[in-house]
């Protein structure tokens, strides 16, 4: 620390004795320089703007301009019009102008949940959620799938993800469970190689100090800090009830990871921590983070979350805005309302309320990931990375991801008679279930709309369309999404393939405290399972109450939500790859039981943390 503080001082020096010139305009100059030039020339407006974060349906070049807004996001399904790479890489370019025709030209940076793939953009790829691809086991197809997603989100001038989440889930009735890779703290941590695909590795590591690569990449946000999948019964934005050692063992642990592999801004939970809000928790945010962890990176709030601080929603934001600023919250997602955040911020420096020094170390901090992502010599959208969204050789990637986050829970009702692999020679196959053909159920929630929705919402390979690519010629392919008892033995098939599960959601709206899987679902497994044999392929964020329904299948995959290239799974249902994905997180017997993780003492799941059968090998249940 001393050394740093007389590196500052000569920092100060020697731009105190050439104030002449924009030092922090020369891309030679130390990026530290650099931030003390441009830091001391800021008047607290252009400060104030900095921090402030707002949605693209509130911009346009004269509001940056204006109020020299510092950064710019869209909601889930907030898109340009048209939602196509043109479209993006200029509305970037437009709000960029206005952010470059400031007194001091400071570029904005636009951010994006990219959460499983480039997920708001039409015919990008759409990878597995996290929930499947922690059943993989596999931190390097983890680095590869961020580099994927850092290309086709620079394909359409965007340098910053809110990505990834990684939060440790522990209970399942947690609508954002399926954003969590494992229950498991351990394997949570090894999952952060993400953070290397999005940013590049650094090749001089120094703990704390954000850092991205080159063009090709994006800044990456590490979230939500911190105990967010820990809330009591698995209520969104709930309480966490646990003491100071266990959040640091379960929750905070992956934190950890992340800074010590550059990562460059972190998001606040919504969650409290023992009745105590985290965007409020200047223990939590500036002693813990910022000054044990040395994050030299930028704290970014949630969507709205100074609302939230106080209830009823937005009560006293005056208080909500002091509050969270001296907790240390360096940048708002307001993202609507930015005048009074704005102004309130400013009124409350001005009376003292909020210390000069602090907003100084938040600007600091968000100036030191826009220099360091090269935002001032490249600010536009390089036009040159358009063709890589949605390319062939990111749904090859996709691809494997999916085959290799299945895991076969059940193969066969007796010994030495496993239903997989499939035979692509049957005469008449029979494809039933209301997540066979459907796109956007198998992609689920944050899927080019916040919630998700059913039906043919981006490009991609359904399930069904990817049987009739793998079978036989000769074979017939019978698809029916919900059939009536009779239906499946009327048409004589060799084997049904029964895909069904949730509908799509996200937080908040996914909170659910029964975990049955979808009446509809139920229905199409007891009428054709009971009638024929069957493979039961189940769509789910999280594990579903299926102990009553395990007698009827003859085999049973956990396929979570596996995204756009459903010829992952059919690569290895019939035969052509070997299971290898294990359980991310115990699959629970009833809803009775939750929480419920590894190591507890009542630990009974129907199918344990780590459990994932090979081909032909064992039974099941």
């Amino acid at each position: 620390m001393a050394i740093r503080v007389i590196f500052l001082s000569c920092v100060f020096f020697l731009v105190s004795n050439v104030v002449s010139m924009d030092l922090y305009k020369d891309p030679k100059m130390d990026v530290e320089v650099r931030i003390v030039d441009v830091l001391q020339k800021m008047t607290l407006a252009e400060k104030v703007g900095q921090m402030t974060q707002i949605d693209l349906t509130v911009t346009d070049p004269s509001v940056m301009k204006d109020y020299n807004i510092g950064s710019v996001l869209n909601g889930g399904g907030t898109v340009p019009e048209g939602n196509t790479v043109t479209a993006w890489q200029n509305m970037i370019d437009k709000f960029q102008s206005g952010a470059l025709a400031t007194r001091l030209q400071i570029p904005m940076i636009y951010g994006v949940d990219a959460v499983h793939g480039h997920n708001n953009v039409h015919e990008a790829t759409i990878f597995p959620h996290n929930v499947g691809l922690g059943c993989t086991r596999d931190p390097e197809l983890l680095k590869r799938i961020g580099e994927a997603t850092a290309l086709e989100v620079r394909a359409t001038g965007i340098p910053y993800v809110f990505a990834p989440c990684i939060a440790t889930c522990r209970d399942p009735r947690w609508g954002r469970c399926y954003e969590s890779y494992s229950e498991s703290t351990d394997l949570v941590r090894n999952m952060t190689d993400f953070i290397f695909g999005l940013q590049g590795e650094p090749a001089n590591k120094t703990a704390g100090v954000p850092f991205v690569a080159d063009s090709s990449k994006v800044a990456a946000c590490a979230k939500h800090y911190v105990g967010d999948g820990g809330t009591m019964r698995g209520i969104d934005e709930a309480n966490t009830v646990i003491d100071y050692e266990s959040l640091v063992k379960i929750h905070m642990a992956p934190y950890v990871d992340s800074i010590a592999k550059g990562v460059s801004t972190i998001m606040v939970s919504y969650s409290s921590w023992n009745g105590v809000k985290m965007h409020a928790n200047e223990y939590l945010v500036t002693q813990v983070l910022k000054n044990e962890l040395k994050f030299q990176g930028f704290l970014i709030s949630d969507w709205e979350a100074l609302d939230r601080i106080t209830t009823p929603w937005g009560a006293n934001y005056t208080y909500s805005v002091q509050a969270s600023i001296n907790a240390g919250i360096d940048m708002v997602m307001v993202p609507y309302n930015y005048t009074i955040f704005i102004s309130e911020l400013t009124r409350l420096v001005e009376s003292g309320y909020i210390k000069m020094d602090r907003i100084n170390d938040a600007v600091t901090r968000i100036l030191r990931v826009k220099f360091m992502m090269g935002l001032f010599e490249q600010p536009f959208a390089d036009k040159s990375y358009s063709d890589y969204l949605g390319c062939q050789a990111h749904r090859v990637i996709a691809r494997e991801a999916a085959r290799k986050s299945l895991v076969l829970l059940k193969n066969g009702k007796e010994a030495g008679k496993p239903l997989l692999p499939l035979s692509k020679n049957a005469s008449r196959i029979l494809v039933a279930g209301s997540h066979a053909d459907d796109i956007g159920r198998q992609c689920g929630g944050w899927t080019i709309s916040w919630q998700g929705a059913a039906g043919s919402t981006t490009k991609g390979t359904t399930i069904l369309e990817a049987v009739k690519n793998t079978v036989s010629a000769e074979s017939q392919v019978i698809y029916e999404s919900d059939p009536e008892a009779g239906f499946a033995k009327s048409q004589g098939a060799d084997y049904a393939i029964v895909v069904v599960g949730e509908p799509p959601y996200a937080e908040y709206e996914g909170d659910n405290l029964n975990l049955t899987i979808p009446a509809e679902g139920v229905h199409t497994i007891h009428n054709v399972c009971s009638e024929v044999k069957c493979v039961v392929i189940l769509i789910s964020g999280r594990p579903l109450v299926i102990e009553p329904y395990l007698p009827m299948m003859d085999a049973l995959v956990a396929a979570w939500l596996p995204g756009s290239e459903g010829a992952g799974i059919t690569d290895v249902i019939f035969g052509d790859e070997e299971f290898v994905g294990v359980l991310s997180r115990n699959w629970f017997k009833t809803v009775d039981q939750l929480p419920m993780n590894v190591g507890d003492k009542h630990y009974d799941p129907l199918f344990p943390y780590g459990f994932g059968l090979k081909m032909g090998t064992a039974l099941g249940n």
